[in-house]
């Protein structure tokens, strides 16, 4: 096991500033992601981190060694790439076996290992075919297991489960998660997809434009998100937000949100006050209610449309200009132009600053 710092990194390519002065740290075994839409640096930190890309700037440190200036094959880890990266002339089998008996380990220890990485992923019939005669998921499983089957000190995993069917990509998920914990190999995974980053990390670190936004666990991320930015990616559906400005009556205070004015406690306007009265109120769409008329602080909408997913169902109303989405354990029968009241539970309100989007409360 092996811990991993980024201290400080920079990497350009021409004006371009693809990851800007990022810093983070892995501990021994974790299973750290970097998560965040395409483009905002992550696969560049991750190949930094490889050796594959040579940092403008910082320090990348693997199990207490600088390794900014030894070769991919000094640094004791293992990648799997986006584009699976095998090779063309080998069978499957030949695949699997090549980093091993690069490395000299016996042909018993080279056959026991393949074959049990290839019973993880579901590739053992496949064992003598040719990358060319495989699906693109059965090439990525095969990319993914070349990985495993080295145990290196750390994995390096760039979206490796992109090109796999539904089904098999949440079987993977626990999968992959189980064995990491077996081998106990520090590893860092990239993904854009948060439903991923969220039912696999130990860490999340949030990227955008070449920055982390926020590095936490993902309950953490999920219940206190640092800002506007981490609060709309992380989620699903996505986290509602709303235009609203601070304001009293009768000595207590009030959110105006123009279509609807939500009372909230006293200690939580003062709060609010001290950073400023304009802000963007955010609340998800698990944590909305169906309300009764007389209930306070309800909200009358109209459906737009209904999404049934079986054990729940994802309801769109139109609120203000907006839509807003909600999200219902079981059935709904609301035809579109159905009128519905709902609330916003006060304590599942967050609270962003308008001007700089941090988090309030």
């Amino acid at each position: 096991m092996a811990t991993v710092e980024v201290n400080n990194l920079v990497k350009k390519f021409g004006k371009v500033v693809a990851v800007n002065g990022i810093t983070f740290k892995v501990s021994s075994g974790e299973f750290f992601v970097l998560l965040g839409p395409s483009g905002c640096g992550k696969t560049t930190t991750l190949r930094c981190i490889a050796g594959l890309e040579d940092p403008d700037e910082g320090e990348i440190i693997i199990d207490g060694v600088v390794v900014n200036d030894l070769p991919p094959y000094k640094r004791d880890v293992a990648m799997v790439f986006q584009n699976y990266a095998l090779y063309p002339h080998m069978t499957v089998y030949e695949n699997l076996a090549f980093p091993l008996k690069m490395r000299k380990y016996s042909k018993d220890e080279i056959d026991r290992r393949v074959k049990a990485v290839a019973e993880l992923l579901h590739i053992s019939d496949l064992l003598h075919r040719k990358p060319g005669e495989l699906s693109g998921g059965q090439q990525q499983r095969v990319a993914l297991g070349r990985a495993l089957v080295r145990e290196p000190k750390v994995f390096l995993m760039d979206e490796p489960l992109s090109n796999l069917d539904a089904k098999l990509r949440v079987y993977m998920r626990a999968e992959l998660k189980r064995l990491q914990k077996e081998l106990g190999i520090t590893t860092i995974y990239v993904t854009h997809d948060q439903v991923e980053a969220m039912t696999m990390a130990d860490r999340i670190a949030v990227m955008n434009k070449g920055k982390i936004m926020q590095v936490g666990a993902p309950k953490e991320l999920y219940h206190r998100p640092a800002n506007l930015f981490v609060a709309g990616f992380i989620g699903s559906p996505p986290m509602n937000f709303f235009e609203a400005t601070l304001s009293t009556r009768k000595g207590g205070y009030y959110l105006d949100l123009g279509f609807a004015k939500i009372d909230i406690p006293e200690w939580m306007g003062q709060e609010i006050s001290k950073k400023t009265t304009e802000v963007i109120i955010g609340i998800r769409p698990e944590h909305i209610k169906i309300a009764t008329s007389t209930e306070s602080n309800s909200i009358e909408t109209e459906v737009i449309v209904t999404e049934p997913l079986g054990t729940e169902t994802i309801v769109n109303v139109k609120l203000g200009n907006k839509v807003c989405k909600i999200r219902l354990l079981g059935e709904l029968d609301a035809p579109p132009g159905t009128k519905l009241r709902i609330t916003f539970p006060v304590d599942k309100l967050r609270i962003f600053n308008k001007y700089t989007q941090e988090l309030i409360i």
